[in-house]
């Protein structure tokens, strides 16, 4: 792969904005001497500086990176509810992907092939219906039973997903999951963060299989189509169409609230996710829908409150884990190859903690941790 700076582009901007390379390198925070290396194309900007460098100058990645990577990393972001998506978002996971590259090579598997796939993958409601109906066959779950975290797990163990636990916390600023595809091995990486609620991780690791099943779809359509995907698998038309029926005969919204925050209960999955899957099976089948939008967030609120993040169900009162203690209840939960295959390279490479903190988008006081409990 070769990244070079769009130096015009940069300049241009600089000229623009009356920015000499010293102002530059003061606002940085780096040295006249790394600016003026950078302006003659001899060293590339770290990921963190590379940001800062188009923040400053008020440019996209797109517009100050010239890039010569016909296998780039593709990423898919799983994040925070009302959060977009940005160039920095995408910089960072690619800079993640281009580090998983050095562990393929460790991996498990006896053969680095693509998967099984869905066909022309569309959020059509028959479509997903026969998606999820197949899914469900393959691991061995029928159309009224309820899947369960580990159903889950190794149905992405038989499509070689590596799964990788992360504790990224609630801020706005991290993702729920991310998903890197790497063509030119055909590995998929999926983090998935443990610091959320029950109900709502099960959604985004289905969600996450969604994006394993439709590798070709990007950006919007593949977001909408792992959305409807996860849906209809947890909870499909069999499940839905009885509930709405028994919903619906209910005498007001209070009721009706509280019978979603049932079968949310007893399903382990989110309220929000029960409520639009019976909405959508209802305009399928062209009655008419429920209408809770109006207290539903309130009660989902209050709903979630009542349930311990994942994080809390696998290390119990262990918070915040030990690394030791973090990488072996991953490893067994997740029944993940993940922190063996990278021991297995730190140990061969000598990289220290700054590629932990790097793969795993983590603090380097934890990275630290971590390294040393892998090595």
């Amino acid at each position: 792969m070769e990244r070079q700076l769009n130096i015009g582009q940069i300049e241009q901007a600089m000229a623009s904005s009356g920015t000499s390379q010293a102002a530059l390198a003061r606002s940085l925070g780096v040295s006249r001497e790394s600016v003026r290396k950078w302006l003659s194309g001899l060293t590339f900007p770290r990921p963190d500086k590379l940001l800062r460098l188009a923040r400053t100058l008020d440019l996209s990645f797109q517009e100050i990176v010239v890039r010569d990577e016909p296998e780039a990393p593709v990423v898919a972001f799983r994040k925070a509810r009302g959060t977009k998506t940005r160039d920095h978002h995408i910089e960072n996971a690619q800079t993640m992907g281009r580090m998983l590259r050095q562990l393929v090579p460790f991996l498990p598997f006896d053969v680095l092939a693509m998967p099984p796939v869905l066909k022309s993958p569309s959020v059509d409601y028959a479509y997903l219906q026969s998606a999820a109906s197949l899914i469900r066959e393959h691991i061995r779950v029928g159309p009224v039973e309820h899947l369960d975290f580990h159903h889950l797990i190794r149905h992405f163990q038989a499509l070689q997903a590596v799964l990788i636990p992360v504790r990224w916390g609630r801020k706005a600023v991290h993702e729920n999951a991310t998903h890197i595809h790497l063509p030119d091995s055909q590995t998929t990486w999926i983090y998935l963060n443990l610091d959320v609620n029950t109900h709502d991780f099960k959604f985004w690791m289905a969600h996450e299989l969604g994006h394993c099943l439709a590798p070709e779809l990007r950006g919007d359509a593949a977001e909408d189509f792992a959305d409807a995907f996860a849906g209809m698998l947890l909870y499909p038309h069999e499940l839905a169409l009885p509930a709405y029926h028994s919903l619906s005969a209910l005498p007001d919204n209070t009721t009706r609230l509280r019978g979603v925050m049932a079968i949310a209960d007893e399903c382990l999955i989110s309220p929000i996710t029960v409520y639009r899957q019976i909405n959508a099976c209802a305009e399928f089948v062209g009655v008419e829908p429920l209408d809770l939008e109006k207290d539903l967030y309130r009660w989902v609120t209050r709903f979630n409150q009542r349930h311990p993040d994942f994080s809390g169900v696998v290390f119990g009162e262990d918070l915040p884990p030990e690394p030791e203690r973090y990488i072996e209840v991953c490893s067994e939960e997740f029944d993940s190859p993940f922190f063996e295959i990278l021991a297995a390279f730190l140990k061969q490479s000598g990289k220290g903690a700054g590629f932990v903190q790097t793969v795993l988008d983590v603090p380097l006081l934890d990275a630290r941790g971590l390294h040393e409990a892998l090595t």
